[in-house]
């Protein structure tokens, strides 16, 4: 048969949540929750605080990240990751428990850091977050003791009989005889006198069984013997402050000789006092971090880890110089790592033929990623340092050149008297002749001829001026020129109303005209509505640099830039009295609040009224 909580064979008793044995969960009580707020500001945020008393503590990120949890006693000690300094997973003592800190360092973990401890805590601790990235969550839970609820602590340090929260504890099914018992004898039952009953946390003592028969009284105690210190207990460290406490034994007063502790008074017996042992500093020693995940998916690459050289003293560990751990091999901080081989570069087809067939062009071939299990892959899984070029240029030789000529027009420039006629020529390479290699020469052919239509007597046409100036000095700009209507005589020019040469096609009085790059200007567009009409609003337009292509540049001068942003109607705002819109009925608030406004009627005959609601709701949602 098992044995229960109870520490009766055949018990079915189990300590609750709330560390009772045979409790129904309902003497304390579970706090949790999870703190989401967003942050701004870099370092230490405080999370949560957890109470004394606290118990089953989880302090948990809901996902990985490059925050730090960190913790610390009410009083500014700290317990973990404290004054900016990352501490490796562990146990860290603080608050009365030891807590363990966890941190996933493996690349496929998605589990974030975690304070866990099984408390209680004799003080109060706050939980923060190192804040370096944004907040995944921090899930908190600790359970505390419900109302009217008996601390375990408290049971397991007090004296058989000694009143507990103004009552005396005895166990559930203590008759009257047993009271008379306790009494006399200070003891419970079964117990020698002068002994304290051994309770665990969260435990009251056993029930005694009917059964069972209460323990014979022991004799009176005498003063021929009393308490003597024999020695201590061992120191709990061999180095860094141990504690260790006196040993009390029962002896005979004039032999000194050990007797049962029946025979001295147990109320008189001294309470061990916890003595400081073992001062002396532990040695040094080189506490070795976690290695950080590798710096490349695939691979060589290098991770590290975090050595501080570190001392043990009154149960803490301190981190100290490191010329203390000078007497120790001090332990690597990097490391050569590879997750995986990379994925390498594969050159899948041949060059292809030149893009020209004399000159300069290029040519192309497939080159692919591809990974170790032969499959293609993005570009990136590659080092993209050592791809193969899948272009370049390819020289097929000179080409051969000859003059191409079009044509004459069949127009002469002038409809009457002397003109030309023209025609286009240009060099260009020749496929077929097999012409000298250097060029088509100097003896360029001739693009005009001259052409005569006639005299002119009494003719009418149009007559261009010479154009004047470009409007501006750099950039796209506009030129004139003055174009008039003329009869043309022998030797002679009459100007005539422009109407007589309208049956002419007329030349362009103005063109356009470029004489050399801007650089990079500021373009702005049109100023915005203003945002308010009155009590101050502000205005907007989109400025731009621009290149003389009309492409975003970075070249333009900062300094004068023009303003994206200006206040405006800054004026007070004053209403407008409409002297035709006024109430006509002294309770229009109630037209107003049955929302009547949207008829006509109402409108007209509650006109003021209709109107301010109006002008509020248009200025709420212009807010918005």
């Amino acid at each position: 048969q098992s044995i229960g909580c109870d520490d009766y064979l055949g018990s079915d008793k189990v300590i609750d949540k709330c560390g009772i044995c045979g409790g129904d969960n309902t003497a304390c009580k579970v706090v949790s929750g999870v703190f989401k707020h967003t942050l701004t500001n870099l370092g230490y945020h405080k999370i949560v605080e957890i109470p004394e008393g606290a118990t089953k503590i989880n302090i948990t990120e809901m996902s990985k990240s490059n925050n730090y949890l960190a913790l610390r006693s009410r009083s500014g000690r700290s317990i973990i990751n404290g004054n900016w300094a990352i501490d490796r997973p562990g146990r860290y003592e603080g608050g009365g428990t030891m807590f363990t800190y966890k941190r996933p360092n493996e690349i496929s973990s998605t589990a974030g850091e975690s304070f866990l401890a099984d408390g209680p805590t004799n003080e109060v601790l706050d939980v923060y977050m190192i804040h370096q990235q944004p907040n995944p969550g921090i899930h908190y839970e600790y359970i505390i003791p419900g109302d009217n609820v008996i601390s375990p602590q408290l049971l397991a340090h007090r004296r058989p009989g000694e009143p507990l929260n103004g009552q005396l504890g005895m166990p559930e099914s203590t008759n009257h005889e047993d009271e008379d018992l306790h009494r006399e004898t200070d003891t419970l039952p079964g117990q020698s006198a002068g002994t304290f009953p051994v309770i665990q946390p969260g435990r009251f003592p056993s029930h005694q069984r009917e059964n069972q028969v209460p323990a014979v009284q022991p004799p009176r105690q005498n003063r021929e013997h009393n308490w003597k210190q024999i020695g201590k207990t061992e120191c709990t460290t061999t180095c860094g402050k141990g504690s260790q406490y006196p040993v009390f034994h029962c002896v005979n007063r004039i032999t000194h000789e050990e007797v049962s502790e029946s025979y001295c008074d147990s109320s008189t017996k001294p309470i061990p006092e916890e003595e400081a042992c073992n001062l002396f500093p532990c040695p040094a020693f080189w506490d070795i971090g976690e290695w950080s995940e590798c710096s490349k998916t695939c691979g060589l690459g290098m991770q590290h880890r975090q050595i501080l050289c570190r001392q043990m003293y009154a149960n803490r560990t301190l981190t100290v110089q490191q010329y203390r751990c000078h007497h120790l091999e001090k332990p690597e901080t990097t490391s050569t790592c590879q997750l995986k081989i990379c994925s390498e570069w594969q050159i899948r087809t041949e060059w292809t033929s030149c893009s020209v067939p004399c000159g300069v062009g290029q040519r192309t071939r497939d080159v692919k990623c591809v990974s170790n299990l032969g499959d293609i892959v993005d570009d990136e899984e590659c080092n993209m340092k050592l791809r193969p070029n899948d272009i370049e240029n390819c020289d097929m030789g000179p080409c051969a050149k000859s003059w191409f000529l079009t044509e004459w027009s069949d127009r002469c420039s002038a409809e009457c008297g002397d003109g030309v006629r023209t025609r286009s020529v240009v060099c260009m390479t020749n496929h077929v002749s097999s012409l000298p290699l250097e060029g088509c020469g100097n003896n360029r052919p001739s693009e005009t001829t001259p052409c005569n239509n006639g005299p002119c007597a009494g003719k009418v046409e149009w007559f261009a001026g010479g154009w004047t100036q470009c409007s501006t000095e750099c950039g796209s700009g506009t030129q004139q020129r003055e174009v008039i209507c003329v009869r043309k005589t022998e030797g002679n020019f009459d100007v005539l109303n422009s109407y007589e040469c309208s049956y002419l096609e007329k030349p362009p009085s103005q063109q356009s005209c470029y004489l050399k790059p801007c650089g990079s200007k500021w373009f702005h567009t049109e100023w915005s509505t203003c945002s308010k009409s009155c009590e101050g609003g502000f205005r907007v337009r989109e400025v731009r640099c621009l290149s003389d292509e009309m492409t975003a540049s970075s070249q333009c001068d900062p300094q004068l830039k023009p303003e994206e942003k200006e206040p405006c109607n800054t004026q007070d705002c004053t209403p407008e009295i409409d002297e035709n819109c006024k109430d006509k009925y002294y309770n229009c608030n109630v037209v107003v609040q049955a929302r009547l406004c949207v008829y006509t009627y109402y409108k007209t005959a509650c006109c003021a009224s209709c109107t301010r609601v109006a002008n509020r709701q248009s200025g709420f949602l212009g807010r918005r």
